[in-house]
């Protein structure tokens, strides 16, 4: 998977990961290595600029913690605008990647067309 299939996607997958519980950036990258399989394994500089950029847009908030006998963390977590907006997100990614899949897979569902198009 390269990064340049990823653009524009980032910050609906972030969104995604913190719906489930706050977490800080490292356990955000973690989990989208773990649960994309290890096929989004993006590094610190990708990852940290985007959740800024979701925290200017107030569709996350963050706050310091210090876990006892650990260092200072800045947690992550949803704002009500950021679960509103990852809702709507998800419903346009779903009629989207139908869009993309009907087109991706219309020759392997109908090989008619096919041969017709590569007919003389």
């Amino acid at each position: 998977m390269t990064a340049e299939m990823l653009k524009g996607h980032l910050d609906n997958i972030l969104l995604a990961i913190l719906s489930s519980a706050p977490a800080h950036g490292y356990a955000v990258i973690e989990q989208l290595r773990q649960r994309s399989a290890g096929r989004f394994d993006l590094p610190e500089g990708t990852v940290y600029p985007a959740l800024h950029r979701l925290e200017t847009l107030e569709l996350i908030d963050s706050s310091w913690v210090t876990p006892e006998g650990g260092r200072r963390r800045r947690v992550y977590h949803l704002t009500a605008n950021g679960r509103e907006a990852l809702n709507q997100r998800r419903g346009s990614w779903r009629s989207f990647a139908d869009a993309v899949s009907a087109v991706l897979d219309a020759d392997a569902v109908n090989p008619v067309h096919k041969a017709e198009a590569s007919a003389p």
